[in-house]
């Protein structure tokens, strides 16, 4: 018999792939599923990114394997400091300070590999982004939980670590605006954590993924902001939500030079870079202009908007949050003796409705769902439609 390693057994169960597979079940029933459950956007990548992308793919040269010395990889390198220097003012090292990403999924999992031994712990608030959790696992190193809650702000007690627990971590994560819960940070708390993590000599991974899909004046920092924060920190970014290109696979992550020199040696061993027409394409759509961002971000509030007054309006009381594409609902009372999971199920069985379960992020989403909001107003319109009858419904 073939065993599978055991670090895959420490993994919990990724339920997004158990909700794909109901919601397979429930399509081949003739059922129309509005799919609000994965975060992948909708809306298509700019006109000209696609029209550099497919004149870039028939250019001999760039079938090649990428090199870090290469023409079009310096060029985005550059590209990636001067877009930093403009949106946050934070001034990089092309040469030393960024590491473009075969997405930044892949990046925040490497970082994990490149640092965690299996005496070390790693820093992971919970609700997370699986990957943040699961990286930890698939590397060995220990994983330590932080609940964040409601009651909290969705921001780690940092100041209630035991000395122990502090004294072995090496790593910790934070990924502000926040997915799942939506939550935002300032850039005094962003201070506070670097002062924190430079004391505690604890490396910093910042996932940013969501740092142009901001709504209603407010403007999401970089951790790299804070005084003090390139000496030990590093963030990660990425092109599949503000470009609308998460099926390109492109990220990039900037910072300290010392633990992106580790993690581009750790990636070497592994990957061999970026399809270069790919790179063109990045580099297009961050030198472009920004008219598509605004678009997307315009879009993605009309839908915020339609979809949250008309929750509160059958009876289903959420907040309009103030960054990223997710509407993260506490399942309503009448419900609230089903698990997160037994309330997906049943959304689907019962209004042909995909959402996330909450503790597809960790034990501590556990009576959330999750909604993206990647279908348009009108299938948005509908799955309102259908919410109502089931809060309607006798529980």
């Amino acid at each position: 018999m073939i065993h599978e390693a055991n670090r895959l057994k420490r993994l919990p169960p990724y339920l997004f792939t158990i909700v794909d597979r109901k919601k397979r079940e429930v399509m081949d029933k003739g059922v129309d599923v509005i799919d609000l459950s994965m975060g992948s956007p909708d809306m298509p990548a700019p006109k000209g990114v696609i029209e550099e992308l497919c004149k870039q793919a028939r250019v001999d040269g760039n079938q090649r394997y990428s090199r870090w010395d290469g023409e079009v990889e310096r060029k985005l390198r550059v590209t990636i400091a001067d877009w930093y220097m403009d949106r946050f003012g934070v001034s990089l090292d092309p040469e030393s300070e960024i590491v473009p990403l075969i997405g930044s999924k892949e990046g925040i999992a490497h970082l994990s590999l490149a640092f965690l031994n299996n005496e070390d712990i790693a820093l992971v608030p919970n609700p997370a982004y699986p990957v943040h959790f699961n990286g930890v696992i698939m590397a060995g190193g220990i994983l330590y939980n932080i609940p964040i809650t409601k009651e909290n702000n969705y921001m780690p007690k940092l100041d209630a670590l035991s000395p122990e627990v502090v004294k072995m971590a090496k790593l910790i994560f934070l990924s502000y605006p926040h997915n799942p819960t939506t939550q935002v940070a300032s850039l005094d708390y962003f201070q506070e954590i670097a002062d924190w993590a430079r004391q505690k000599n604890i490396i910093v991974g910042h996932d940013l993924a969501y740092s142009e899909i901001v709504f209603d004046g407010y403007k999401a920092p970089s951790f790299l902001q804070a005084r003090g924060a390139k000496e030990i920190g590093i963030e990660f970014h990425t092109l599949s939500k503000s470009y609308n290109m998460s099926g390109w696979r492109i990220g990039f992550c900037v910072g300290n030079r010392d633990i992106l020199k580790t993690l581009a040696k750790t990636k070497s061993y592994i990957d061999f870079g970026i399809y270069r027409a790919i790179q063109y394409a990045a580099i297009k759509a961050l030198s472009g202009p920004q008219d598509s961002v605004k678009k997307t971000v315009e879009t993605y509030k009309r839908r915020r908007d339609l979809f949250v007054d008309g929750l509160n309006k059958i009876g289903w009381k959420v907040k309009k949050p103030k960054a990223t594409f997710y509407i993260w609902a506490h399942i309503p009372l009448k419900y609230s003796a089903l698990t997160s999971m037994e309330f997906t199920n049943l959304l689907l069985e019962e209004a042909g409705i995909a959402v996330a379960p909450g503790t597809g992020f960790g034990e501590y989403g556990e009576g959330y769902v999750r909604f993206a909001l990647v279908e348009k107003e009108e299938r948005l319109k509908s799955a309102l439609e259908r919410l109502k009858k089931i809060l309607e419904l006798e529980a």
